[in-house]
């Protein structure tokens, strides 16, 4: 996980949540605890910009994560953010291979960073998806 300052000017790592049991539950506690206004789900698309399974697991997880929270949820497509990550670490001297946990919060933080510029520029709306709640036919 990675949030923003206030301003949402920059991104910064904050945890990682292992998936399974309860993890749905313990990003809404995280994103409650934080009085974010907005949780932004990386969507695992292909390159060629299909879907598959993983992406499927994503939007459930950003389903439940809707129902659970009173931000706004958003998918955001997360393809080479693990790359991007990975690359940065290497340059400033850190393996990778061995911090899966680190990696991990890196990516978010890449995956955060992007959306934050996305927003930043307008374009929020046309590349980002908004998950919707229950019952709400907005």
């Amino acid at each position: 996980m990675a949030a923003s300052d206030p301003d949402g000017l920059m991104a910064f790592p904050v945890d990682t949540v292992q998936r399974g049991d309860g993890d749905v539950e313990a990003v809404a506690a995280l994103a409650e605890e934080r009085a974010c206004i907005r949780v932004f789900v990386g969507l695992p698309r292909k390159l060629s910009g299909s879907e598959g399974s993983s992406a499927e697991d994503a939007r459930a997880f950003a389903a439940r994560l809707a129902e659970l929270t009173s931000a706004d949820v958003r998918l955001i497509d997360e393809r080479f953010s693990t790359a991007t990550a990975s690359q940065a670490m290497r340059s400033a001297g850190r393996s990778a291979k061995k911090q899966r946990q680190v990696i991990d919060q890196a990516a978010a933080v890449v995956i955060l960073e992007n959306a934050l510029d996305v927003d930043r520029n307008g374009n929020l709306g046309a590349v980002t998806i908004e998950v919707p709640r229950k019952g709400n036919d907005d």
